[in-house]
């Protein structure tokens, strides 16, 4: 989420960047190297080459009421963050190569403000860490913690319902932030938080840290050694190898272009520029498996394409697009693709999944355990018509308006069916893990702690109780008491707080030792991830028998239609604004 004073700062050329060169075994300045590339130079340029699109997309929160609608993106470039926060360690390394017979070009600002360019097979960028001249105070009010985007974004919208600016962030977990620009003083986020906790609210907190210096990107060029915020990267060949370490044997190939630049946590992130549909082809496969059936790969294709057009703001606030983590999705470069899902890509090439001419929020994940879980079961915020509760068989093994596992006695002997499902054979279709009453203590320690909660000085866990359950069987809340109260874990918090479940579809069996003592929990469960929308191993049956691509995504997607990107479909839609005024 851009700050308005962010683009007031930067409108479309760089701010002088200070920073030294400093000589290596010379003495005095290089003189400045400016280098004509024999490569292509790069299709969008940094210095003031955001699309109209993206600026829609980038102001969702500086101007709310943006009803985004598609235009001109049948293969628009993507920003994706594929190494975030480089620079949080002083030993991040990172080796940006070029292919063989190919050479690398790296651009940034010199220290006259003049672009520069070097010509290199190769660059090696390390973290020098610069003294400050004075301390700095480094702080944020932080309103809330999250485990998702999901949920960030709802807590950001009842923010802005009561008059707060906010902004979400991603330090290493979700957080909605008070605006940075408005929320600007000490004074202001003090006051802010007292009026806060006035009223009630627990979960607002500073961040705050004293910096005596700061990293800084470095590389060496000629026998000396350059230090900058930003830098651009691209190949001849639009293909450049990046790795952690020199001897890495498995570097990730990217296509496009590459930019390093700062990030709102003091880091930096390394961004990949690339078109959409070379993006598709490092998802796809490490998505759905190599060795899914055809269909099952044209939908993986089909949502992935639209997952990613609809969730173009996720890291606003740090002027990229998307991550390449199973944050957003798992996206590997080019370096390994095949040709089942090249040809699923190219078949399906413009195609998104709508519900009323509207991009869906095109969730999906491993395994369901037998039933696919509503939105609601997991996150807040509103309903999503097509995401409901589907049981995820071809055979009528179980008759959910009779039988619903809301109710605990049905919800287990549901559990026990592992027989006539999507899903049936998977290791994680079904699945019992033990958890010890040492290991639940730290991991909900661990917890509380990072949200700084009144009790996170507890000593043990005295029960877990799941006291709410969904129609769907999903643990919707759980109680933890211990022996200073009680903690109630909602949806997906259940699983930040606790590590052995592999989803909220589960049931609780207390331990004990010989000596009858209180040991921890078995949880007793199925699936594997949030369980909304699309099992990715239940596709891969619904293939097998002939089931084609479409059919698989109705059959998920209840109500929903394949279309062709077009200026007529809405991408997303400022939930606080109930006019289209697109």
């Amino acid at each position: 989420m851009k700050s308005t004073a962010y683009q007031e700062q930067n409108p479309g050329v760089h701010s002088q960047i200070v920073s030294d060169r400093q000589a290596i075994d010379q003495i005095g300045e290089p003189k400045p190297t400016a280098v004509t590339p024999t490569a292509k130079p790069m299709g969008r340029q940094w210095l003031g080459r955001i699309s109209g699109v993206v600026v829609t997309v980038l102001c969702f929160w500086i101007v709310p009421g943006e009803v985004v609608r598609a235009n001109q993106v049948q293969n628009r470039e993507l920003e994706i963050g594929v190494v975030q926060r480089f620079g949080s360690k002083p030993t991040d390394k990172l080796i940006l190569k070029a292919l063989e017979g190919d050479r690398l070009y790296v651009r940034f600002e010199g220290g006259d403000g003049t672009p520069q360019t070097q010509e290199v097979k190769e660059i090696q960028l390390e973290i020098v860490m610069k003294p400050l001249a004075e301390p700095i105070l480094e702080e944020r009010l932080v309103l809330s913690t999250h485990r998702s985007f999901e949920n960030a974004e709802q807590n950001a919208d009842e923010w802005r319902k009561k008059g707060i600016e906010v902004e979400i962030a991603h330090p290493g977990r979700w957080q909605v932030w008070a605006q940075r620009e408005v929320y600007g003083t000490p004074l202001l986020r003090r006051l802010l938080l007292q009026n806060l906790q006035a009223e009630g609210y627990e979960t607002a907190f500073l961040d705050t840290e004293i910096l005596q210096q700061k990293p800084q990107p470095s590389w060496v060029f000629e026998g000396f050694r350059y230090n900058r915020d930003r830098l651009e990267i691209w190949a001849g060949s639009d293909r450049i190898q990046v790795s952690r370490e020199k001897e890495d044997r498995n570097p990730t190939l990217y296509p496009g272009n590459l930019r390093i630049q700062p990030n709102a946590y003091g880091s930096f992130t390394l961004v990949n520029e690339v078109p959409m549909e070379d993006y598709l082809r490092g998802v796809v496969p490490h998505e759905i498996g190599a060795d899914a059936p055809y269909a099952a790969v044209e939908a993986q294709a089909i949502i992935a394409r639209t997952y990613v057009l609809r969730n173009l703001r996720r890291f606003a606030i740090d002027n990229y697009e998307l991550c390449a983590s199973t944050e957003c999705q798992v996206y590997k470069g080019v370096g390994e693709t095949w040709d089942r899902s090249d040809r699923a890509i190219a078949a399906t090439a413009g195609k998104v999944l709508t519900y009323n001419n509207e991009l869906i929020d095109a969730l999906y994940s491993s395994t369901t355990g037998g039933i696919t879980a509503p939105f609601q079961d997991m996150w807040d915020g509103a309903d999503r018509p097509y995401l409901r509760a589907v049981l995820d068989s071809v055979s009528n093994v179980w008759d959910l308006s009779r039988y619903s596992l809301d109710n605990e006695q049905n919800f287990r002997r549901f559990i026990t069916l592992d027989k006539g499902f999507n899903e049936e054979g998977w290791d994680v279709f079904r699945w019992r893990e033990v958890s010890s009453l040492a290991q639940m203590n730290k991991d909900l320690k661990s917890y509380l702690q990072e949200k700084q909660h009144p009790q996170a000085n507890f000593q043990t866990i005295q029960t877990v109780e799941v006291v709410e359950r969904s129609n769907a069987g999903r643990a919707i809340a759980v109680n933890v008491t211990t022996d200073q109260g009680s903690v109630r874990l909602v949806k997906d918090e259940i699983l930040r707080a606790f590590w052995a479940p592999l989803s909220t579809f589960f049931y609780l069996e207390r331990m004990y030792g010989e000596d009858k003592s209180f040991k921890g929990y078995v949880f007793v469960g199925g699936g594997f991830g949030h369980g909304v929308g699309l099992s990715q191993s239940g596709s891969h049956r619904l293939a097998k028998l002939g089931w084609t691509s479409d059919r698989i995504l109705k059959f998920y997607y209840p109500g929903t239609e394949i279309q062709p990107i077009s200026e007529d479909i809405i991408f997303w839609r400022d939930p606080l604004v109930t006019s289209d005024r697109g």
